[in-house]
């Protein structure tokens, strides 16, 4: 029998000139496959959860939220939402990042930003090959042996108890207890022998399960030399000349369930199931939520509005008995259906804008449909005056 997979590493072109695929092609082909679930972990960004969710639930497929970091000193981590609080921590790490950039479309996090916004969240370390891990040492994985090459010399030293993973391993024990594993990427190249083997002992060493990641670039492998233009536009460099920064071989799709069953441990394709089960997190789960309007205390939005509407109807029509009323019927009517949709917020913070304006003598006036509204009429948004117009809220809001 095929194991049960669930892919927890997956970009999508949402990963602006990484991922070769739209966020609805990889769920429709992770269906196809038989996946248990998939996760889509663009970079520092939620911008394509919504496609892939919407999909994902046509499919009946079960989605995970999550997002791809490299962090300052080159820890590359995937972090997960798993109830709608950690979500939220995931949207404020994302905000961190963005805000640091130095430039439009850049990030920049630390570990100190991670386990001050995002400690509740599920955690993947990614160890790559090349990565700074500590004391200028980087990792190197061959056939033979796991080495690692010092920077200051440039020499490769034997290191066959994994000596520089402990560095990064310890802090996410620390920072994500119980919710963190190490994440192993196998695809096809020289070494993985021996890196799977190197991570098993790293795995063991630090008391941290080892998870099976895909770092999926495409849906399917024929979109290879799409990634591949893909890669050359975002480093302005010729497809000719990109070299060794085009991957070696199209193993980053989502591959078959037999494929990864020749690939990895049965236990690593286990601890993704594993973490699926974890995020039970849905966008379903969300809603509009206007920002809290300030209303005197003891006041409803929706009683303070009112409140506000009848001083501005006899501020305009003077004693509540010269008010038309067919001016009156259309008030109870506006007043429903904001009551209905909950917008009494937003109007209370356009009535706020605007007489904070006329209390500066700063010229400001709807404009639009919203002259068509009776309330605005009496807030003193508008100025056009209904009994010489037809009303429709409906066409404001």
């Amino acid at each position: 029998m095929l194991p049960a997979y669930a892919e927890v590493h997956c970009l999508s072109n949402f990963s602006f000139l990484r991922g070769a695929s739209h966020p609805e092609e990889l769920v429709e082909r992770a269906q196809a496959l038989g996946y248990a679930a998939l996760a889509l972990t663009d970079e520092c960004s939620l911008a394509g959860i919504v496609r892939a969710h919407l999909a994902a639930r046509d499919a009946g497929l079960p989605f995970i939220v999550g997002s791809e970091f490299t962090l300052a000193d080159g820890m590359k981590l995937v972090l997960y939402a798993t109830n709608r609080d950690t979500y939220g921590d995931l949207a404020q790490l994302i905000t961190r990042g963005r805000r640091n950039g130095a430039r439009k479309g850049t990030y920049l996090l630390t570990r100190d930003d991670v386990a001050q916004l995002a400690p509740r969240c599920l955690a993947v370390w990614i160890p790559e090959t090349g990565a700074r891990l500590e004391n200028g040492v980087r990792l190197e994985f061959s056939d033979e042996a796991i080495s690692t090459r010092s920077i200051a010399t440039g020499k490769f030293e034997p290191d066959p108890i994994f000596k520089p993973g402990p560095f990064f391993s310890r802090w996410l024990a620390d920072t994500f207890p119980n919710r963190a594993w190490i994440g192993a990427g196998l695809f096809a190249r020289s070494g993985d022998r021996a890196r799977i083997e190197g991570l098993q002992r790293l795995a063991q060493s630090c008391a941290l399960p080892l998870i099976a990641t895909g770092d999926v670039h495409m849906h399917a492998r024929a979109r290879r030399a799409l990634q591949d233009t893909l890669t050359a536009i975002r480093l302005r460099t010729p497809l000719a000349e990109c070299g060794y920064a085009l991957f070696p071989n199209g193993e980053r799709h989502l591959r078959s369930r037999a494929r990864l069953a020749t690939l990895y441990p049965r236990a690593c394709l286990d601890a993704t199931l594993d973490l699926a089960a974890r995020c039970t997190f849905s966008l379903d789960e969300l809603r509009y939520e206007y920002p809290e309007e300030v209303v005197p205390p003891g006041a409803t939005p929706a009683g303070h509005l009112r409140h506000l509407v009848d001083m501005g109807l006899a501020r305009r029509y003077g004693r509540a008995a010269s008010t038309p009323p067919e001016v009156r019927n259309i008030i109870e009517h506006e007043l429903a259906l904001i009551t209905e949709l909950r917008y009494e917020p937003y109007f209370l913070t356009v009535h706020d804008i605007v007489a904070f304006a006329r209390s500066r003598h700063i010229l400001c006036q709807g404009r639009g449909s919203a002259a068509n509204s009776v309330v605005c009429y009496c807030l003193g948004i508008t100025a056009a005056n209904p009994e010489n117009s037809n009303p429709l809220l409906e066409r404001f809001i």
